[in-house]
């Protein structure tokens, strides 16, 4: 496992099937605030404690694209790093992640080729034991090639 939160470039050269990397988060109610004005969606259901009450969740939530965000910290900045360009992710969310939650993005190399320079990548969030969300990242590492 890669040390968490470490910056790095792996390149693709590098790169073996089963390398897995993590980093964690505390979702705050400021995360939430500032997520909402960036993304301009203003849902309710993350922002009224009264609203988010009344429905299925019975409380607010944080914005799935929040939790999915820090998968896209995890390959940015730790596996495969700075260089990475992101080609695909496929989410699917499991349970909510409320304000004070203690966030564990993880991403996991499944499958590489190495001729198109395309890495598959197993991803997932979690919250204590309960994932919440888990998908499926392609990207395109840096090579320490330049052909």
């Amino acid at each position: 496992m890669l040390d968490n939160h470490a910056p790095r470039s792996v390149c693709i050269e590098d790169i073996a099937i089963g390398m897995v990397s993590t980093r964690s988060k505390r979702i705050t109610d400021r995360d939430i605030q500032l997520f909402a004005e960036v993304s301009t969606d203003r849902n309710p259901v993350h922002l009224d404690d009264d609203y988010a009450k009344a429905t299925i969740f019975e409380g607010r939530i944080a914005h799935g694209m929040l939790t999915a965000a820090l998968i896209s910290a995890v390959i940015g900045e730790q596996l495969p790093g700075h260089g990475t360009v992101y080609l695909g992710q496929s989410l699917r969310f499991m349970a909510p992640v409320r304000p004070g939650d203690d966030l564990v993005a993880q991403v996991k190399v499944i499958a590489i080729d190495h001729a198109r320079r395309r890495v598959t990548l197993e991803t997932q969030c979690a919250v204590g034991n309960t994932v919440v969300l888990k998908g499926e990242a392609l990207v395109m590492p840096p090579s320490s090639r330049f052909d």
